[in-house]
Formats: C-alpha cells, structure tokens, sequence
C-alpha cells in the first residue's frame, strides 16, 4: 500500500506566499498542505486541532514591526508560536521558512524547537528534504545555515565525550546514521550506541532535540 502523504500547515502573513508554497508541495505525491494561517496565533490554534504532520512557519510575521499584520495574534512571531507549539502539540515539529539567515535568528529557532530552518529563496528540494527529514524526525537545515551554525567543534564538557560531540555535529548537518558511521570509521552499531548515550547524558529523546539542546548548552561552536 502507498504511505498516506504528510499532512502540512502553512503559516505565512503573504497571502501570496502561502498560494506558492501550496502549489509546490501540493505537486508532490507524498505531501499534502491541509491548512493555511496568516498569524502566529492562528497557526498554534490550528495546528493544535489539526495536528498535522509538519507546519512550515514564517520567521517574522507582518504585524512584528513590517507593517500591515492581520489582527488576533499579528503579534506573535514564528519563535514565540513554536514555542507555544512545544507546550500544545509538542508531536508537530515545525521547519522555519524564512527569508532571514542571521545566526541570532537560527539558534533561537532551534533553541524554541524548531526541527528545521530553510531560506526562501533556496532551491524547492530543500524545502521538500527538511519537510520529509522533520516528519521522520530530523533536523533539516538549509546548507547556508549549517555552515553559520556548526562551525569548530568546542571542547566537550565532562557530559559528553569529544565523539559524541563529533556525533552530534554531524546530526546537525543531516546526516544519517550511515553518513555518520562513514564519516567517523564507524560501524552503524557503535554509531547508535553513542547516540543512546547521548540522549541520556542531554536528556532528549529525538535527533532534533539533541542538537538543540548541544547548542544551548555551547557544546557546538557558532563562531
């Protein structure tokens, strides 16, 4: 039997946008945009009821200093609604869509929950890649992002040894188990074995936690 595509939510104030973005994904076979939003606030209550497979939401919503914001939740921005996301619907990851690349902005999404953060103006295979990467539990980051985010690796703190850190930092550009185990001259075995381990030392329990919490705790460098 064919999987049943993903369901999306697209949260997006330009009306514009949310039409493009439903007729791209919509051109896939295994996606499926099941709902829109123009403001942070409806997003939440949305997909809090909805409980759809991924939402993709905007950075920066009109009403946060652009101008122009719809009313009921203009002055929510997409940091503060995956925020209230993670406490409503903490099983709906979100993958920010944004035309912003600033560093600032990338942490404090990933720092909110966010399971992925691609730019606008990228190609639609990396839109497609975060969204099936989110769903399955991954952290989907655009390219660019990921050469502002994970830079030297850090000396590791007494929690986390110098290869779980290397784990890590590999998870935060993508890779799979196998990419990680090739990488590192590892088999897979071991590869999982060291991400048990990291799980409990971090306290997460999924890839996209892991390295959200490896960043708040400076255990990537972002130099």
């Amino acid at each position: 039997m064919t999987p049943a595509p993903l369901r999306l939510l697209i949260a997006d104030d330009h009306t514009v946008v949310r039409a493009g973005l439903r007729a791209l994904l919509d051109g896939e076979p295994d996606l499926d945009v099941v709902a829109e939003a123009g403001n942070g606030e409806e997003a939440v209550r949305l997909a809090a009821r909805l409980r759809p497979d991924v939402v993709l939401m905007d950075l920066r919503f009109s009403g946060n200093g652009a101008g122009g914001g719809s009313a009921g939740g203009a002055g929510m921005d997409g940091i503060e609604a995956v925020r209230r996301l993670a406490a409503e619907a903490p099983a709906v990851p979100v993958v920010m869509l944004t035309s912003y690349s600033g560093r600032s902005d990338v942490v404090r999404a990933i720092e909110a929950g966010a399971r992925g953060y691609i730019l606008k103006a990228g190609p639609p295979e990396e839109l497609f890649r975060a969204v099936r990467g989110a769903a399955a539990g991954a952290l989907g980051l655009a390219p660019e992002i990921v050469g502002q985010l994970v830079g030297q690796v850090v000396s590791p703190r007494q929690d986390l040894t110098e290869r779980e850190v290397e784990v890590v930092r590999l998870m935060a550009e993508g890779r799979s188990n196998r990419a990680i185990a090739e990488a590192l001259f590892l088999s897979e075995a071991t590869v999982k074995t060291h991400l048990v381990r990291i799980y409990r030392k971090l306290r997460v329990d999924n890839r996209a936690a892991a390295v959200s919490e490896a960043v708040r705790r400076g255990l990537l460098d972002l130099a």
